[in-house]
């Protein structure tokens, strides 16, 4: 069967750089709330609980999110599989956007009491039955527009683009840091974000008109090969691809929550930044991790995928470690920074999470499987990790173990070394 071209043309590099513009903008409505969570714990939470305990179930109702992922992304998945990548596209920004509008409007903790934390779980729910669809859709559609020798690249750049939504969130947070003052902020700055989040999202409903269907599924479609059951077919025949699929899975969202996310807000806990600061340090690791994205595709291409992903494991390990080290022991603010940036250049060993679920599952499942095994999987990492690192936070600065955090983060590292090494025994050529 046709699984992909040899180049591209005009008109689908152009499809594709409307895929990963929209993708931008669609993860900029999910991961803004991470950068407000401060004013979420004011508004949403009663004031009598400790800092502490506010931001607790604040990163609880984030990680919701990740929790309602799998009911989108089995749906959208199966779907995706019988009527086409294309229209699955179109339901997912629909589901995203409602949702984080309305967080402009929802009445705080004060007005409506205990009905606030409720109104935003359920945004935070649906934003991730949304989210749940999206990525594993994209990187679908992606792959099967890719020609041959650069597969892995093309799903970088994507990657990257995707992660430009997570940098868009911080310049819109810069912006109003800039304008507001700390009580607007306070009162009601907050909630813009939000507002231009909708915004986006119609702007990305009107970008999707014009993608067209990818030719793996048009092939498949002309051959009558589409399966019925997408899904059960994946159960009964690519257990071991889910299982892996699952373990990189992890890999990419502990790192992500972790080090992209959560991080800038820790440090500034550390070394008393303030939000411009903040801002600002997390803007360049996310540069450089939009960069080691593409280039972690590149080496892909060039020197294999289970190499690659090795070299980025001990990569991210070794950065990491330096980080650390500067943060909670020699509390240096300069060095941490700099090491911080350098750190999520490592972080880049996300991409080989669908670099490889791409490849261990076929075209007739493939948006099924990679929607079930990510999803799954980041149900689980997500679910728990927000609480552990903000636990493992406050081990780190207490001095008495300085690299609780940097445990997790190692742990991973070993994780995707053993993730290569499979992949490398069972699939690779």
């Amino acid at each position: 069967m046709h699984t992909s071209r040899k180049t591209l043309d005009r008109q689908e590099f152009k499809t594709l750089g409307l895929s990963s513009l929209g993708g931008a903008l669609e993860f900029y409505d999910f991961i803004i709330f991470v950068f407000f969570t401060q004013y979420i714990s004011m508004h949403f939470f009663p004031q009598e609980l400790s800092t502490f305990w506010r931001d607790l179930n604040t990163y609880g109702t984030f990680a919701a999110g990740y929790l309602a992922r799998p009911i989108g992304g089995i749906v959208m998945g199966h779907f995706g599989d019988k009527l086409g990548r294309k229209n699955m596209f179109m339901l997912s920004i629909l589901l995203m956007v409602v949702p984080t509008f309305s967080l402009s409007l929802i009445p705080t903790f004060e007005t409506i009491g205990y009905l606030a934390p409720l109104f935003l779980l359920l945004v935070r729910v649906f934003q991730g039955i949304a989210i749940g669809g999206e990525l594993p859709g994209a990187w679908v559609f992606v792959r099967e527009h890719s020609p041959q020798k650069h597969k892995a690249l093309y799903l970088g750049v994507l990657t990257a683009s995707v992660v430009g939504g997570i940098l868009l969130g911080n310049l819109v947070a810069l912006i109003l840091n800039l304008s507001l003052s700390a009580e607007e902020m306070k009162e009601w700055g907050w909630r813009i974000p939000f507002f231009i989040g909708g915004v986006f999202g119609i702007i990305s409903i009107y970008l999707r008109k014009f993608l067209s269907e990818t030719p793996v599924f048009q092939q498949m479609k002309q051959d009558r090969a589409l399966e019925k059951f997408p899904l059960k077919e994946v159960l009964k025949t690519s257990k071991q691809g889910v299982i892996l699929s699952m373990f990189s899975t992890w890999v990419l969202a502990g790192c992500i929550v972790v080090l992209v996310l959560f991080m800038p807000n820790f440090m500034q806990k550390v070394l008393s930044f303030s939000d411009i600061q903040k801002s600002l340090v997390q803007m360049g690791g996310i540069l450089s991790l939009v960069f080691g994205c593409v280039l972690a595709g590149a080496c892909a291409d060039r020197f294999g995928i289970s190499r690659s992903y090795k070299v980025f494991a001990v990569v991210l390990g070794s950065l990491s470690l330096v980080f650390f080290y500067n943060l909670y022991g020699a509390r240096s603010e300069v060095g941490a920074i700099i090491t911080y940036i350098l750190s999520c250049f490592g972080v880049a060993i996300m991409i080989f999470t669908p670099v490889v679920m791409c490849e261990v599952f076929e075209a007739r499942f493939r948006f099924s499987g990679i929607s079930f095994a990510y999803n799954i999987g980041y149900a689980i990492v997500g679910g728990f990790t927000p609480q552990l690192a903000l636990t493992l936070h406050t081990l780190s600065l207490s001095g008495k173990y300085p690299y609780a955090l940097y445990g997790y983060i190692l742990l991973l590292c070993f994780v995707a070394y053993g993730v290569a090494c499979v992949y490398k025994k069972m699939w690779e050529k």
